[in-house]
């Protein structure tokens, strides 16, 4: 049975998604803001956490989250659920680099089409966590199925999106939302297809509407 892709990511109101652990995370672009989302950790993002790490399952990640995780985890004491539970699944790396991936039981996956391949093969579920750069690049080619979101109530204002540069148009359909009692909003969204559009104008434009668009139009009244 072909596998499932399932992205989850803490985020920011304003789609920020970097570094959300710790100051020490993810400091690229001058990014001062880490550790906004452990401030607001409670037992509802930690539920949410189990249910997407939830075996049977493989990590898919970025090469920079991967370095995050591997200096990490492999070294979280005996006990440690996460930490136990990383240790015995299968970690696929999307990535262009040659430099060795030292953590046990970690894969190399040199392009798209290699987990388009992966994707297609029989296999548990593939869930993404971080890792900003594979979002346009997975809804690009349509190989992500689900994406679960934990929005944090704060404003970044700068800091790498889960949706950046070259993320096309896409439908989703909501699936689950709950709130934690530090205001995380959680939801579950199935992704689907392209983007449905409708018009709240009149069946017929009015002069002042027409109007209004050759202005536009013409690059006037801006």
């Amino acid at each position: 049975m072909p596998r499932r892709i399932i992205g989850a990511a803490f985020l920011s109101l304003d789609g920020v998604m970097q570094a959300p652990g710790g100051p020490e995370e993810d400091w690229t672009g001058g990014f001062d803001q880490g550790g906004w989302l452990a401030a607001l950790f409670d037992e509802g993002i930690g539920n949410q956490v189990d249910s997407v790490f939830k075996p049977p399952f493989d990590l898919l990640l970025g090469r920079r989250t991967y370095e995050i995780f591997a200096a990490h985890w492999p070294f979280a004491p005996p006990g440690d659920d996460i930490g136990d539970l990383f240790r015995t699944i299968r970690k696929y790396v999307l990535t262009t680099s040659d430099a060795p991936l030292e953590w046990a039981g970690s894969e190399r996956l040199a392009d798209m089409d290699a987990l388009a391949a992966l994707r297609a093969s029989d296999g548990p579920t593939l869930v993404i966590q971080g890792s900003s750069t594979l979002y346009p690049q997975l809804f690009e080619r349509g190989l992500i199925d689900r994406i679960v979101t934990m929005t944090a109530p704060v404003v970044l204002g700068t800091g790498k999106r889960m949706f950046g540069d070259g993320t096309p148009p896409r439908s989703l359909e909501l699936v689950e939302h709950r709130v934690t009692r530090n205001g995380v909003a959680m939801a579950t969204y199935d992704v689907k297809g392209a983007v449905e559009q409708a018009d709240f104008q009149f069946p017929e434009p009015t002069a002042e509407e027409m109007a209004r668009r050759a202005r536009v139009e013409a690059g006037e009244g801006w």
